[in-house]
């Protein structure tokens, strides 16, 4: 075995990087991540500092791991700042950090990329890696956010805290209309979807869902204009760009859904998606005129026809957002795991990751209340998602 790390994917063979990846994960392809780097999307100007780890044996990788090394806390989407104010206070250096992400997406993927049996074998040595170079690099912790549950599992075995977050994500009964989906909702509820999509109608919006051989480089540059536009109305920074959009686009073409709302002659709003075999991700939105529901329409019933017509099994809209719920996305946990090479702080960090995985119990048992869905539709296929009574959630999913 010969383990390295690497300031670039580009010093990588793609095939072999994506013949790693499960579920063909668009985040986590060869595809994606160079895009990041070679448009400037990642590194110091943002401070997310490529360190991926890979394992050789002879001349094949077997083992891969994207890994950066952090000097804030932008764009991960699983919030440490009062980690960081804590270290602060007791006089404690909390960044640099190391971070196994996708950078900007808060999309539950895999995380260690193993070849397929050698899990046993192959997990302990990238965990091995990543926390020698913690050490050498200085790093207070390092943060693997939002892996699969098996991987989640196995990390917490390996003493790494684990901290819950909930996300709305939609399931796919297999549904062969939009009208199915509709059927399994609460009357009132199905009343308003439609007349949130008729109201798009009804001002005369015209959508076009189009992939990465269909949308053309005036749609990439329509699509850039909104998601910039976006940041600069909340005070956010605008991390990717054009450049990677079209990258993107050329490079996974079947993988890329754009949504694009025309009024008239002009392109007023988009939203941007990505599919995996079994999983839509709903990533990006952004508009130059507000028009009533269009959000709605651009971001999750495009989505959802989308997986109804292709089979997709989950739609992943993004972080965050009560009102997902009412257009018929449930409560799903993620969870993160979380490294602390400072004792005393491992400790404290431990009560308050309890405490915190009570409360997101809690709050997913609330919102479980508000479900859209009619109760026998809950009973007979949202079982394996519903939180127990009391104590933590148990999800399959």
């Amino acid at each position: 075995m010969r383990i390295e790390i690497i300031s670039s994917l580009t010093q990588i063979n793609p095939q072999a990087w994506n013949r790693l990846v499960l579920d063909n994960n668009p985040f986590l392809r060869h595809e994606f991540l160079v895009a990041l780097e070679q448009n400037g999307c990642v590194g110091e100007a943002f401070g997310w500092l490529p360190h991926h780890i890979v394992v050789y044996e002879q001349d094949t990788l077997v083992a891969a791991q994207p890994l950066y090394l952090k000097n804030n806390s932008y764009g991960e989407f699983v919030f440490d700042q009062m980690w960081a104010q804590a270290y602060h206070h007791y006089k404690l250096r909390y960044f640099p950090k190391l971070v196994t992400a996708i950078p900007y997406t808060p999309a539950t993927g895999q995380r260690l990329l193993v070849q397929s049996g050698r899990e046993a074998e192959l997990y302990p040595l990238l965990l091995s890696a990543t926390l020698q170079l913690a050490k050498e690099l200085g790093a207070s912790t390092f943060h693997c956010l939002f892996p699969p549950k098996a991987q989640q599992d196995w990390l917490s075995t390996q003493g790494l805290l684990t901290r819950h977050d909930c996300q709305f994500h939609w399931i796919n009964l297999n549904y062969q209309t939009f009208d199915d989906f509709l059927n399994t909702l609460q009357p009132k509820k199905r009343k308003n979807i439609r007349q949130e999509r008729r109201k798009v109608q009804d001002v005369g919006i015209q959508l076009r869902c189009l992939n990465g051989h269909t949308a053309t480089p005036q749609d990439w540059e329509h699509f850039a204009h909104f998601y910039n536009r976006t940041f600069e109305e909340k005070w956010g920074v605008p991390t990717l760009n054009e450049g990677f959009f079209k990258q993107v686009a050329a490079n996974l073409p079947d993988q890329v859904v754009l949504v694009l709302a025309d009024k008239g002659d002009a392109c007023i709003a988009g939203s941007l998606m990505f599919s995996s075999n079994t999983h839509l991700y709903g990533r990006h939105w952004g508009c130059t005129e507000y028009i009533d529901s269009l959000h709605f329409e651009a971001c999750y019933y495009q989505g959802i026809e989308h997986c109804i017509k292709h089979g997709l099994q989950v739609f992943e809209p993004g972080a965050q957002g009560e009102h997902k719920v009412p257009r018929g996305f449930i409560p799903t946990r993620t969870q993160s795991s979380h490294w602390v090479a400072h004792a005393g702080m491992r400790q404290a960090i431990a009560r308050h990751t309890v405490q915190e995985q009570q409360a997101v119990a809690e709050y997913m048992r609330e919102v479980w209340e508000h479900v859209p869905y009619r109760p026998e539709i809950v009973s007979e296929h949202f079982a394996p998602y519903l939180p127990a009574p009391s104590g933590m959630p148990t999800f399959k999913h």
